[in-house]
């Protein structure tokens, strides 16, 4: 697969994100070559969509909340054949694009995740999310999981499986990260590392936020949705 046959679109959904889409979007507007960037923006009451704005002509505005919904409109709307959503507040390396680039030359290869590690997070938040990522890794093959803060996929392969299941408020990502690998290989990307907020740690609490993970999962694996019936927002 070369550069000509391929090109990205990154897929943001954004709500309330003034204080971090521009970090962002700054990122995305510099990487070489050049990507598509593609803004889904839930009313925002703030600067987002403004902000937005000043980066890419495709910033569009939905009445429905929902990030699935946010995350598949804005698939429908990109024009690359390689899509990478992310969330508002994840900061890139310089070298990601490469790195999908090269991960994506395998044919095989629909779907794709990375490390995702805290932004100044202490010494434990570093060591759980090492552990985490080194899980994910270790079972990419047999049970793909994934996080949306860095979610990877082939166009053709994403509508083929009808995107993110709109019906679940959370765990939509790994959702499709299984869902994808029916069709091919869903692969962790031991090179990459992107950084998110902390925001959510600090605000609900740790053992909040994991505890929450391991019921919506564990409910999800065994009933097919979890147990919690919104995702709120932490701004």
């Amino acid at each position: 697969m070369t550069l000509k046959q391929t090109r990205i679109s990154a897929v943001i959904p954004t709500f309330m994100e003034e204080h971090y889409i521009a970090t962002l979007l700054s990122q995305l507007a510099k990487t070489e070559p050049p990507i598509e960037i593609v803004v889904v923006d839930s009313l925002s009451q703030d600067k987002t969509a403004e902000i937005a704005k000043r980066f890419t002509e495709k910033v569009y505005q939905i009445k429905e909340r929902g990030i699935a919904r946010a995350r598949n409109y804005g698939a429908n709307h990109a024009s690359e054949t390689l899509i990478v959503f992310l969330d508002a507040d994840v900061k890139l390396p310089t070298d990601f694009a490469e790195k999908l680039y090269e991960t994506f030359k395998d044919a095989k290869v629909v779907g794709a995740t990375c490390h995702i590690m805290p932004e100044y997070g202490t010494f434990f938040e570093k060591a759980f999310f090492k552990f985490y990522n080194l899980l994910i890794r270790i079972t990419a093959k047999f049970k793909p999981h994934s996080r949306g803060e860095f979610f990877a996929v082939r166009e053709k392969e994403f509508m083929q499986v009808g995107g993110f299941d709109e019906r679940l408020p959370c765990l939509e990502d790994h959702d499709l990260a299984h869902r994808l690998s029916k069709l091919g290989k869903f692969v962790f990307i031991n090179d990459l590392t992107v950084y998110e907020s902390m925001r959510r740690f600090r605000k609900i609490g740790f053992s909040k936020v994991v505890s929450t993970w391991i019921i919506d999962y564990t409910f999800l694996s065994l009933r097919g949705k979890p147990l919690s019936k919104v995702w709120q927002p932490v701004r």
